[in-house]
């Protein structure tokens, strides 16, 4: 229970079907934070919810694990040019690792959470995309296997986001007009955003931007925030045209810029690559999807593995997830790696 609506709905659910629930807030981040998870009033909100609920809730300390799982990982990947995506590694090392693996050491039998997917049980556990297309987290669930979603329940994903508040509403529940939270929870606006929490843990260094012929075009104040596709920042080309990053050099101290790019292909960590259920082979079609409401492409997984798109698509930035869906269904994950 994370404080927010859906959790809060998720753990009613799961209520009124008639099984013995109890909640679990996780204190993972000490600092200040604009996100709906994190703070001292997002845990009172998910106390308040369990008491009008009438179940027990538990505060979980675990923020030593996610400093060293996510905040530590997403510091360095900035560092070396890399742009992660610390949500998913939260999922991947918190939530359906390390809380998980609580919940079945104290007996429960599943754990349920707030987010907006679905789980078939009809024979092979299935991923599936929530039935609200503008709340859909399947992506970010991406890299759940057989094992976690045998003991994950997910009571909303069958709702729209309308249908959740509603459903809140009448309950009275004091997050029903909650407003979402924000991405990144150890990312404070209010503390310098971003900048401010990197420039406090790692030197930032300045560096030239340049054309792909090489020219020197102007520069940046710290290459260590600069993506592969990003345009804020970047300025026009002397055609008016927008110029956008292709490439990133943090040890050349260089930015690479140009017209619109556009990629056939993008490589995965194969250290990274997770499946749902079995390996796609090598020639298997797939749907990519790289962001989490990115737009769907066609591709084919080639050996590496490297996910090969129908028709060039805009660079994927190293760090990010690519999540690969099911041609035959495309609401069903197949798996997910992190571009190389």
């Amino acid at each position: 229970m994370s404080g927010g609506v859906d959790s809060s709905v998720a753990a009613a659910l799961m209520t009124e079907a008639g099984h013995d629930v109890e909640g679990a807030t996780l204190k993972l981040w000490g600092g200040p934070s604009d996100s709906g998870c994190c703070s001292v009033a997002d845990v009172d909100d998910a106390r308040r919810v369990a008491q009008q609920l009438g179940i027990p809730h538990h505060v979980f300390n675990m923020t030593d694990h996610f400093a060293t799982a996510v905040v530590d990982p997403y510091v360095a990947a900035h560092a070396a040019g890399r742009t992660p995506n610390p949500c998913i590694e939260c999922n991947r090392h918190v939530k359906f690792d390390r809380l998980l693996d609580r919940a079945t050491r104290l007996g429960f039998d599943a754990l349920a959470t707030g987010h907006h997917a679905r789980v078939d049980r009809a024979g092979t556990y299935r991923l599936l995309r929530g039935a609200d297309p503008l709340k859909d987290q399947s992506y970010v669930l991406s890299m759940l296997g057989q094992h976690q979603l045998a003991r994950v329940v997910l009571p909303v994903g069958t709702m729209t986001k309308d249908d959740v508040r509603a459903h809140a509403a009448r309950l009275g529940l004091r997050t029903a007009a909650k407003p979402d939270s924000q991405d990144v929870c150890f990312i404070h606006a209010g503390d310098g955003g971003r900048e401010g929490f990197l420039g406090r843990r790692l030197d930032l260094h300045r560096a030239d931007v340049v054309d792909q012929s090489g020219d020197t075009v102007g520069s940046v104040d710290a290459v260590e925030l600069v993506t592969i596709g990003q345009r804020r920042g970047i300025g026009h080309g002397p055609d008016g045209r927008r110029r956008y990053v292709v490439a990133v050099d943090v040890t050349a101290r260089r930015v690479v810029v140009g017209g619109d790019p556009s990629v056939d292909t993008v490589a995965l960590d194969p250290v990274t690559v997770t499946w749902v259920d079995r390996p796609l082979a090598p020639g298997d079609r797939a749907i990519a999807q790289v962001s989490a409401h990115g737009r769907l492409a066609g591709c084919t997984v080639d050996p590496g593995p490297v996910v090969r798109f129908d028709h060039p698509q805009r660079p994927v930035a190293p760090g990010q997830t690519v999540a690969l869906y099911d041609p035959a269904d495309p609401d069903a994950v197949v798996g997910a790696g992190i571009a190389a």
